[in-house]
């Protein structure tokens, strides 16, 4: 039997652009979700419900709240993992203050938000997760499960997400949460579909 040949690591240029289009893809989802009124999971989600509850920039608290789990990050998932992410995490609270200022979005059906905004985000996620990078939070820990337990990262991100947007009903009308919940489980379905343990593992 042929043995497959290991994949060839990611160059620097590979890493560059993969980072900087799955979070691109982040932020325009995150930019939807906002115009609808949704929100997502994760620490994402927290961002969310705070800026809802209090007027506070989505970007500033996003970055705030992701701060403590570097520490975790840098010891379980290593220096590069944890340097990409914090980028990654940098890059998104930068574009999504900045894109409001170049495109507007003047009217937009929330199950049309939940789909397109749910897809954007797995896709974007998946990026970069191929590229050893996340966008801190929950996916951290998500990964490093299935890193490390082969624990399905699909799974416990749609459980973890789904408690999140829940707790969103304190701020959130409750037809915008459901409409969350669905934006929610497409995201994980479609990481649970496409970002399976040993799947295009660099190494």
């Amino acid at each position: 039997m042929k043995v497959p040949t290991p994949p060839d690591r990611h160059t620097l240029f590979d890493d560059v652009q993969g980072i900087f289009t799955g979070t691109l893809f982040v932020s325009l989802a995150l930019v939807i979700f906002n115009q609808a009124g949704l929100l997502t999971g994760g620490t994402a989600g927290i961002a969310f419900v705070l800026h809802y509850a209090t007027g506070i920039s989505f970007g500033t608290l996003f970055f705030l709240v992701n701060l403590p789990f570097y520490w975790f990050s840098w010891r379980q998932m290593g220096r590069e993992f944890t340097i990409k992410t914090f980028l990654a995490i940098g890059l998104l609270s930068l574009l999504t203050e900045w894109s409001p200022s170049v495109f507007d979005i003047a009217a937009i059906h929330p199950l049309y938000a939940a789909l397109v905004g749910g897809l954007l985000l797995g896709t974007g996620c998946l990026f970069l997760a191929r590229h050893r990078a996340s966008l801190g939070g929950a996916t951290i820990v998500t990964l490093y499960l299935q890193e490390k337990r082969g624990l399905r990262a699909g799974k416990m991100q749609m459980a973890i997400d789904s408690v999140v947007v829940l707790l969103a009903l304190f701020v959130v009308p409750p037809d915008r949460v459901a409409w969350s919940v669905m934006a929610a489980v497409l995201m994980s379905l479609f990481l649970w579909v496409n970002h399976k343990p040993g799947r295009y593992t660099v190494t």
